[in-house]
């Protein structure tokens, strides 16, 4: 993936915020990173890191007191924000909490409705970003009877109609099976791969963590690190480690000959069949 690195998509400066304006405590305090366009970058932390407080201001729901937020070439304040928020989706760990329509291609049109947009445009649209996720065979079911992983892909069918330039993954797969989990993960890599899509994901589950290009680790408000996964998973014990990581931990406790640091899933994969 090659992506341009003097002109990212999201920028945050010297960001610091806290709740109480008399404490002196701060919930984040001299946060810095950017995103690339396609790129897709992780958020974890352990709970009260900071990372919800991170993303309500990435959705200017909260205004930092000192730094700034530029996003889309646009820096983020009262007057932007409504703009910037069309260039942004949004999913929540709970989908059900975001369906509108009587049938699932009825919720996908809904946010198009909104604009005013001509019939047939519309419904190119619906009939793209649900093939996007595999679930044009599900136009006419009701999305509250469908399954976990169904729901979510429902959801972002939804916001990838809109065209959005940042998908934000606010805990989003919290609910899911394993298996829904890993098919939802692989149909976002192909959408980033395939549209340019840049996602941030706010997350616990490393698995998820593991699937980016690069994670930011929140300690106590400040960023502890930044770097690939194998960069991150290989110095960062603190947290549970995704899968194969797991797997190569304990192989190594036994004796195995295996690699010193962290492997991805088509690399421990690679090496099992050697």
């Amino acid at each position: 993936m090659v992506l341009d690195s003097t002109n990212p998509i999201i920028e945050v400066k010297d960001v610091s915020f806290r709740y109480d304006l008399r404490s002196s405590t701060e919930t984040l305090s001299s946060i810095n990173f950017s995103v690339q366009k396609g790129e897709w970058v992780a958020i974890i932390g352990n709970n009260g890191s900071g990372k919800s407080t991170l993303a309500g201001i990435l959705l200017g729901l909260y205004k930092p007191q000192f730094g700034s937020v530029t996003i889309a070439g646009y820096e983020l304040n009262e007057e932007t924000k409504w703009e910037i928020r069309k260039r942004m989706g949004i999913v929540f760990q709970n989908p059900d909490n975001q369906f509108i329509g009587s049938t699932v291609e009825d919720d996908v049109a809904f946010g198009l409705e909104n604009l005013n947009m001509p019939y047939e445009q519309m419904k190119m649209r619906v009939y793209e970003a649900l093939h996007m996720v595999d679930m044009y065979d599900y136009r006419h079911a009701d999305p509250t009877r469908l399954s976990g992983g169904q729901k979510q892909r429902v959801a972002i069918a939804g916001l990838l109609a809109l065209q959005p330039e940042i998908l934000l993954l606010d805990e989003a797969f919290v609910m899911l099976d394993p298996k829904s989990r890993k098919d939802l993960l692989k149909t976002l890599q192909k959408l980033k791969s395939r549209h340019q899509l840049t996602i941030i994901s706010i997350t616990h589950d490393m698995n998820e963590a593991a699937s980016s290009d690069r994670i930011i680790v929140l300690k106590n408000g400040t960023i502890s690190s930044i770097g690939t996964p194998k960069e991150v998973f290989s110095k960062e014990l603190d947290f549970e480690a995704p899968f194969t990581e797991k797997l190569r931990r304990i192989l190594q406790m036994k004796g195995r000959n295996v690699p010193n640091t962290y492997m991805s899933e088509e690399e421990m994969v690679e090496w099992l069949w050697k």
